[in-house]
This record gives structure tokens, sequence and C-alpha cells, in this order.
């Protein structure tokens, strides 16, 4: 498995496992479970959760997965910007582990931005660091001019920002993720490969054709070119995590690249950064 390295010097998996919309559906619970531990075994041992999924259902369904397994695991979940102030931050954070079953998480993202101000949530942040709840932080959603704003209130230590990134939302590669990279801090990019939307791409097509593989499998792969992003795809069924893991593998050249361009160019301008 190739790795990405988060400012703190740990690596983590490149290609990890969303859960999204998973444990929702009690009638897909036992498959879901197994394509999450089937990704566990391809090396995909980063994944990410939120309180918000499922309204805690997911986080149970991702605590019930690592059974056994949890110390393979990068374990992520995220809070409610609502959730992210003095007293709520620690009480949001308790009963994400509980649900998860674990005593610490790996790491714990702001998921949006909201009315709390980030030197406050810097602050839990940090106090749950050295209770050892979690083991580093970092935040989601969060534009360019929401990243200047974080490091001017004491966010250096941020381990990673979490975004919409695919062929079809390119806006961030602009300003935002450059302003990452000088940080020294990798991008992870959620829906890589849009939800399984992607629109018709004789690029795409041409590219899966000859490398014996499909149209999504390109698009993660293409997500997965940048050595600084962790893309974390959602698959219910373990059929599906094989089918993500494939993408790891695939190696697209100079003209494949070209090509895609010419298909989903890139950003000339700023615009604002999608969300879901």
């Amino acid at each position: 498995m190739r790795t990405v390295t988060l400012p703190d010097h740990t690596e983590v998996s490149a290609l990890g496992q969303g859960t999204w919309r998973m444990g929702e559906d009690g009638r897909r619970r036992e498959q879901e479970i197994a394509a999450l531990r089937s990704g566990i075994d391809l090396g995909m041992t980063l994944i990410d959760t939120a309180e918000m999924y499922g309204d805690g259902a997911t986080e149970t369904l991702v605590g019930e997965a690592l059974t056994g397994v949890r110390d393979q695991v990068f374990l992520i979940s995220k809070v409610y910007p609502q959730h992210a102030g003095k007293g709520r931050l620690e009480w949001a954070c308790e009963a994400s582990l509980n649900r998860l079953k674990t005593d610490r998480l790996d790491l714990y993202l702001l998921h949006w931005r909201g009315s709390v101000p980030l030197a406050e949530t810097i602050e839990g942040m940090d106090a749950l660091v050295r209770a050892g709840k979690i083991r580093r932080w970092g935040v989601s959603n969060f534009d360019h001019e929401d990243m200047e704003e974080l490091f001017r209130a004491g966010g250096e230590v941020c381990a990673t920002n979490q975004i919409l990134y695919n062929v079809t939302e390119r806006g961030p590669e602009f300003d935002l993720l450059p302003l990452l990279a000088r940080h020294h801090m990798p991008v992870m990019a959620y829906s890589p490969i849009g939800q399984g939307a992607l629109p018709a791409s004789p690029a795409l097509s041409a590219v899966a054709s000859r490398l014996n593989a499909t149209p999504f499998q390109v698009a993660l792969a293409w997500v997965l070119r940048d050595p600084r992003v962790i893309a974390i795809p959602k698959a219910g069924a373990a059929a599906h995590v094989v089918d993500n893991r494939r993408a790891l593998d695939l190696v697209l050249t100079a003209e494949d690249l070209a090509a895609i361009d010419a298909d989903f160019p890139a950003p000339t301008r700023k615009t604002h950064l999608a969300m879901l």
C-alpha cells in the first residue's frame, strides 16, 4: 500500500475507506461490515467516519467492524461545528469513542466551519490530544481563506483538510492545494469518484479500455496521482472495495493525464469550495 505522510511524519494509507450512509439500513449491515474488513485486509487501513453520519449509527457500525483489528487501523471521525466549543467538544468526542468502541481517535476533524471561534476549537482539540483521547486533529471543508484564518489562530499543527475533490471538482487546485502544500499538509479527498455518478468522458473511457479497467477506477487513479492526496471512497460491498483497490495499481501516463485534462479542465480562476 502506498502511503502519504502527515505533518507529524506519520504515514497513512493513500487509499482509505469512507463510510457516509453506511449503517443506516439494517439489511445491509453484515455486507457493509464485511466490506470494511475486506478493505483492511487489502491495506486500506485508513477509515473515515463522523458523528453526523446516521446520527451516530455509522460510528456504531464501524466500531463493530473494527472488533479485533482496531490497532491495524488509522481511525478518523468528525465533529459537528456546533459541538466544537468549550465543554461540548470533549463530550462529543467521548460519545464518538463510545460508539466506535475505542479509547482514542487517530485523527479528529472539525466537519465544517461554524460559529465557534477557531481559536476555541483549536484549544479544545489540543486539550483532547493532551488527554490522549485523540492523536491529532484536522479540519474538513475549509477553503483557502478558512485555512489562512486557521493558521493565524494557531492551527499550524492541523494534520489535514478533508475536501470534495475529483475530476469534476478541481477548484481546489487553483489556490487551496498550493497553500496546503506550502504547509506540508496532505489533502484528504472525499467523494473521489463523484459518488459513482461521473459524466461521460471519452478520455476516461479510452484510458480505461487501454488499462483493462473501468472509468471509475481511472478517475480514482487520477485523484491518487498526486502523492499529497489521500482518497477515501465509500464502498458498501467487498467487490466494490476490490475495484477501488485496483485503482492504486493503475499507472497513468502523461498522455492519459493530458486527455483527462481536456475533458475536465484545470481551474483558471478562484471558485468557491464545493461541499456535500
